[in-house]
């Protein structure tokens, strides 16, 4: 039995995650707002994490042998936890995001189309902190969303005192009503009720990973030896075209398509940039993945099913 501290964790992958580690065995800790209880047996700390004075009051004399944050956004937060955390954990994995490696919102190097991007393309131990930055300002935060990410994994990696891992997850999808961005039922229901999906005129694709096999890979994450930025996403590339068409083989619809004017915005997972990223790494440290084509028929039979639809 471990002692594991879920920060966040009360939706979607971050939800399933606290079921797995409590059936596994582990005393389990949730910290977050109160939005939403944890289920029997888990311990839940009720704080706001931007709160660093209540939340290491909160901790009081607790220490874990992992903590999982599911909520860090910014190095503000980040540095924060560093401080609460340290002395109190071995091990911190961080949930971060492919979002990082879009050379959309940073100078990166950039990566031929079908050339899978590795985690060094984004080095956390040299990306610049600026925690000054209006981080607390929600219409800042949204429009940085990835440069918040890249300088969070750097604050916890120069400041943490502890092992820490990164995991930079593909585009979640899957559970129907429980994948609340809503991108994969944007596809379905363009293409049930027969209005085109708006693309680039030259698409390039992406990567993407169930909920539920994203759950198995932070909870793998929590109990290993490994550091540093690890790549989570399922085996396969698939663009807007390829989604659409497995949609169109579960609805019997056959999709359209219109060409967004410029200044346009695209649909989710339309992309004129090239950021698919690598996941040999944690092939090589052991984990194992499924191929996105084995799950997205399922995930857009959960979405024709919820209720929204």
């Amino acid at each position: 039995m471990q002692r594991i501290c879920v920060i966040g964790g009360n939706r979607y992958f971050g939800k399933l995650l606290v079921q797995r580690l409590r059936a596994a065995g582990h005393h389990v800790t949730v910290i977050n707002r109160g939005s939403a209880p944890p289920p029997d047996g888990v311990e839940h700390l009720v704080v706001d994490r931007d709160d660093e004075g209540a939340l290491t009051a909160a901790l009081a004399s607790r220490t874990f042998d992992a903590v999982v944050d599911q909520v860090c956004y910014t190095p503000v937060q980040a540095t924060a936890a560093a401080r609460a955390f340290r002395g109190r954990t071995r091990r911190y994995v961080m949930t971060s995001t492919i979002e990082v490696y879009d050379p959309a919102t940073a100078a990166l190097p950039l990566f031929p189309p079908g050339t899978p991007v590795p985690e060094e393309a984004v080095d956390p131990a040299t990306w610049p902190v600026r925690t000054d930055l209006p981080w607390h300002d929600a219409a800042y935060l949204e429009a940085h969303y990835a440069e918040g990410k890249r300088q969070a994994e750097a604050a916890f990696t120069r400041h943490a005192g502890f092992a820490f891992v990164p995991v930079r997850a593909a585009h979640v999808l899957g559970g129907g009503a429980e994948e609340f961005t809503g991108r994969l039922a944007h596809y379905v229901e363009r293409v049930t009720e027969g209005r085109p999906v708006v693309v680039h005129p030259a698409m390039l694709p992406s990567v993407f990973i169930h909920y539920r096999e994203l759950a198995d890979v932070v909870f793998w994450a929590t109990s290993t030896d490994f550091t540093g930025p690890l790549n989570a996403c399922s085996d396969g590339l698939f663009d807007a075209r390829d989604l659409s068409a497995v949609i169109a083989a579960r609805t019997g619809r056959e999709p359209s398509y219109r060409t967004a004017a410029p200044g346009e915005a695209a649909s989710p997972f339309s992309f004129d940039r090239h950021y698919a990223m690598s996941n040999a790494r944690a092939k090589r440290l052991g984990f194992t993945f499924s191929h996105t084509a084995e799950w997205l028929p399922g995930a857009v039979t959960e979405v024709l099913a919820a209720p929204a639809l």
